[in-house]
């Protein structure tokens, strides 16, 4: 039987089952495609990162036998289109039975029934082979419960792979979480080694892209190029991982500085997210390093990277699969301001979202407290619409595809789906930023000022958001305290905030 199988750019697993030996009689498909560049603007380094690991990926599949056509973004049979592509081939090579991966995104998966549903040929739909969950196993172990916290899929989690366990029941080290102790703020020691990089001359990739005139975002040093694009890149990086940078990777997961852009984090999220490396290998090298070194390491360390993984990857996939396809709607605060536009060109006062901003527009990365409490809380506090804050960090960071990067924004950041991931919303003024980065030390405004034209913005914002969000959280009890504190506040100095953050939100861009 003739079939045709092809891989999206998200699937170059090479450990999948398909690969175990090449048939003759089957073709494999995979194709840079306008379809997958301009859906949402990508930011160039994204685009040029996916590009590269599916050319070497193609390689890879070439030098084990197996029969690969392979569309670049300017070849000339390239319909730009997925479904126009997978006809073409079909009637050209007289295809008996197609067969694909499961898609992570809603929007091919929904593609692809479709398509399929349709064809008078036989069809068959795979596994990936790469998470720990399938795509409902969230919603079952949720299912009849109230809320759907992630710390118990997580513990469920730890017990059923048998992850940093002492027996069956009982957790490695006495608990299930070190999260406090992965609080620390970075001032200059313990030392950080240099990243894993990889400078790359990626100058062919780049020149495709701007003849094909792809709109993107950020820029890039094609001659330089820092992520890892093939199995081994990304091997070497976990490995670099294990032995530099997981000793204080806890301690410091949640600080930001200005002179440094990696800190102690693994930089191994597009690595998984592409399926380069799965992420089971990833957290038993972990593990097996924290074993052998347990008297350098703390098990602190290794929990908080363990439960970024295990935890909140696979738990952000289920909501994705569980809430869709209205979570991409979702707005439960109806929030609908537009994003400033100095998120697109790092063009502000505030140091903070300067140095953050500019950051992801020249590496195409910022780890999650960056993500979080910067970016996302002043588009929070802000009351940027979903639809806006989605788009950007969809497109913005190399490692964004969206199952996970939505579930995220809306969920975590955002708010917008009313609690279904995160009990409150992730707001703060200026003190925690000030309390986890050095940010504010050399910033045009004073984070200690609460008042006033040199106030720092986040601290009127964030009064104001509370304020003008009241009826939302009245029955939100982890909000209890901050809701009493405004009620408790004087009128004179509510109304001084009030006015100060309407001035932020009519003029953002001049702040």
């Amino acid at each position: 039987m003739k079939k045709l199988r092809f891989l999206l750019g998200d699937q170059l697993n090479h450990k999948h089952s398909w690969f175990s030996s090449a048939d003759k009689n089957t073709i494999y498909f995979m194709a840079e495609m306008r379809q997958e560049t301009d859906y949402t603007v990508h930011h160039i380094q994204k685009v040029v990162a996916f590009f590269a690991s599916m050319r070497n990926f193609y390689e890879h599949l070439k030098s084990k036998d197996h029969q690969v056509i392979y569309y670049e973004i300017d070849a000339e049979e390239n319909k730009q289109d997925l479904l126009k592509n997978l006809q073409q081939l079909i009637d050209k090579y007289e295809i008996e039975k197609l067969e694909y991966q499961l898609p992570d995104e809603y929007r091919l998966d929904e593609q692809l029934k479709d398509f399929c549903s349709n064809l008078e040929i036989e069809t068959e739909a795979f596994d990936t082979e790469h998470f720990y969950t399938s795509r409902t196993d969230l919603a079952q172990f949720y299912e009849g419960k109230k809320e759907m916290t992630m710390e118990y899929f997580y513990r469920n989690m730890r017990k059923k792979h048998s992850i940093l366990m002492q027996n069956e029941k009982n957790p490695e080290g006495g608990k299930w979480n070190f999260d406090k102790s992965n609080r620390k703020k970075w001032k200059g020691q313990p030392e950080i080694p240099h990243e894993k990089g990889f400078r790359k001359d990626v100058s062919k990739i780049v020149e495709q892209i701007k003849q094909q005139d792809i709109k993107t975002m950020g820029s890039i040093q094609e001659k330089n190029f820092n992520w890892p694009t093939s199995r081994p890149d990304c091997l070497k990086i976990l490995n670099y991982f294990c032995e530099n940078l997981l000793i204080h990777f806890g301690d410091y997961q949640d600080a930001m500085h200005t002179e440094q852009i990696y800190l102690f984090h693994s930089r191994l999220s597009f690595a998984m997210n592409s399926k380069m490396l799965s992420p089971q290998e990833v957290i038993e090298k972990v593990v097996d390093t924290y074993h052998e070194n347990k008297s350098e390491i703390d098990i602190s360390q290794v929990e908080g990277f363990v439960r970024q993984i295990l935890g909140w990857r696979e738990y952000m996939r289920g909501i994705y699969w569980k809430e869709m396809p209205g979570y991409r709607r979702s707005n439960k605060l109806d929030n609908q301001h537009q994003l400033p536009d100095f998120y697109w060109n790092a063009k502000t006062k505030m140091n903070c979202l300067h140095h953050s901003i500019k950051q992801s527009l020249d590496e195409a990365y910022a780890h999650h407290i960056q993500r979080l409490m910067i970016t996302g809380n002043f588009a929070l506090l802000a009351q940027i619409h979903p639809d806006e804050v989605d788009a950007w960090y969809l497109g913005i960071y190399i490692d964004a595809i969206e199952w996970v990067e939505m579930p995220n924004t809306r969920g975590m950041s955002q708010f917008a789906d009313g609690g279904i991931v995160a009990t409150k919303p992730y707001v703060s003024s200026g003190s925690y930023i000030n309390k986890m980065s050095n940010y504010c030390k050399d910033c045009h405004y004073n984070v200690n000022k609460k008042e006033g034209e040199e106030a720092c913005p986040f601290n009127s914002l964030y009064w104001n958001f509370l304020d003008d969000k009241r009826e939302h959280f009245k029955d939100n009890q982890r909000m209890n305290m901050m809701m009493s504190l405004l009620n408790k506040m004087n009128p004179e100095t509510l109304k001084n905030h009030k006015e100060h953050a309407a001035d932020i939100l009519k003029n953002p861009n001049k702040y």
